[in-house]
């Protein structure tokens, strides 16, 4: 528990000051090293999709139910469809801003890990942490790329929402439903598809957690 509000006290102050470097190298001082920042922004970046995924889901439901709408409240089902949509835009800056976390720290640990190579003095050492540079390198660029393809899938849906909610917002009735209709399925299938490609990222993450953690 000591540790957890010694760190917490250090990030805060730090992330306040904006500084990445000094934030590393303080952390590192109470015992919290590259790697273990890095194990825990990809679980961040991880966890930030899988809260993505119900969003955009849960705005595509209430979409849905104003679409087929059939009297009553047709404000506050519209007031739902955009409040879903907001959070699922929420949704979405947040993974980027987690992603680009994990970027950050990615640079910061390889670019410590190859200087840190060449002050061992033992051949046979100094090739093995190269080759595990190597593989690690290799498996980031990996769950990276697989991060960005799911992270650029979300723009266009967010873009398709923000239309059907403006023209609703102007044209608030049943016959304005019925001319956004047509475009209901494409999004259907826009966000069926960014919900494998972020199950595709998440499982990427999690092999990538467990090989830092495991040394592999």
């Amino acid at each position: 528990m000591k540790k957890y509000i010694a760190l917490s006290l250090v990030a805060g102050s730090l992330l306040l000051g904006g500084c990445q470097s000094a934030y590393y190298g303080a952390m590192e001082k109470v015992g919290y090293h590259k790697r273990d920042i890095m194990v825990d922004r990809v679980q961040d970046a991880k966890e930030s999709q899988q809260e993505a995924q119900e969003q955009f889901s849960s705005a595509l439901e209430e979409m849905q139910a104003l679409l087929n709408h059939d009297g009553g409240d047709l404000q506050s089902a519209y007031n739902k469809a955009k409040d879903e949509y907001e959070s699922a835009q929420g949704a979405a800056d947040d993974v980027t801003k987690r992603i680009n976390k994990v970027e950050d720290v990615a640079e910061a640990l390889f670019d410590e890990w190859q200087t840190e190579i060449g002050e061992i003095s033992k051949a046979s050492l100094r090739r093995n942490s190269e080759s595990k540079l190597k593989q690690t390198r290799r498996s980031y660029s990996k769950l990276l790329s697989s991060m960005r393809r799911a992270e650029d899938k979300m723009p266009p849906i967010l873009t398709a929402m923000k239309d059907n909610m403006l023209y609703l917002k102007h044209n608030l009735n049943a016959q304005a439903i019925g001319a956004i209709k047509g475009e209901f399925s494409s999004l259907q299938t826009d966000i069926s598809s960014l919900i494998r490609e972020m199950n595709r990222s998440i499982d990427e993450s999690t092999k990538f957690i467990e090989s830092l953690e495991s040394g592999k």
